[in-house]
Formats: structure tokens, C-alpha cells, sequence
């Protein structure tokens, strides 16, 4: 949002001045995949993912697998409501999928999380074909 009544087209800097408040109260706006950046490496075995969730500890994180999606969760609990935050841009929560196929299962998956980084592997694995079944024609 601009504020038409500060802005200035003159050569004095106003309008640098103005650019600057102007930045300052802007909203920021952060999606849980800004906050939860992830590096997939290929191992000789299968694939590493490294997932940053910095300013959680382990307890916090969640780690689920359904229909071949891995589901990284973290949260915890807010801050002090009596802090009278003017700007807050830690989140205290966040929530991220990745497809790692079909037929990995949760033993399958090993998880390691230290300095705020969660290393995850698991094995490449082809995709499981439903066996065939043989239909009588009468």
C-alpha cells in the first residue's frame, strides 16, 4: 500500500525515504515449503532428503506415511501471550509431503534430525505390481 501523501518526485531522497517505510510495514507472507527447504540427493540405495526445520526440536516433529506420501509435520507450542509482538515471522508450525512411492513402508524410512536439519532415506523401490488374477469365463 502506497502512501500518496509522503511520496515526492523530487531530487531530494524523499521518495528513497518513503520506499523505505513503505518496505518496512509491507506483509510478509512465507508457505510452509519456504520454511521447510528441502535438498534430495540419489544415493547408490535410494534417495536422501535433507529438510531444514530450524527452532524445533526433535519431540516436535511428526513423521507419517500414507499412500506413498511422506508427511513431515512440526509444531509447537507459542510463545508467551503476554509478549506484545509488533512483527513475528517464526513460525510455530509447519507441514510438508513428499511422494516417495508406493511400496517404501515406514521401516523402510531411517530419520536422523540434528542442528535443525531432519536427514531422511529410503530405499529406491519399483513400484509393486497388484498380482493378476485369472477370471473363469462360464
Amino acid at each position: 500500500m502506497k502512501n500518496f501523501l509522503t511520496t515526492r518526485n523530487d531530487d531530494w531522497g524523499f521518495g528513497l525515504l518513503d520506499k523505505t517505510f513503505e518496505d518496512f510495514f509491507k506483509p510478509v507472507y512465507f508457505s510452509g515449503s519456504n520454511q521447510m527447504r528441502t535438498d534430495v540427493k540419489q544415493t547408490e540405495n535410494g534417495y536422501e532428503l535433507s529438510v531444514d526445520i530450524p527452532g524445533f526440536e526433535k519431540q516436535d516433529i511428526n513423521l507419517t506415511l500414507s499412500d506413498g506420501y511422506l508427511t513431515v509435520e512440526a509444531s509447537r507450542k507459542e510463545t508467551n501471550e503476554n509478549d506484545k509482538y509488533v512483527h513475528q515471522e517464526r513460525s510455530i508450525s509447519c507441514k510438508r509431503s513428499y511422494y516417495v512411492g508406493e511400496a517404501v513402508t515406514e521401516e523402510d524410512i531411517k530419520a536422523k534430525y540434528q542442528n535443525g536439519t531432519l536427514i531422511l532415506n529410503y530405499p529406491k523401490k519399483d513400484k509393486k505390481e497388484p498380482p493378476k488374477k485369472m477370471i473363469n469365463i462360464d
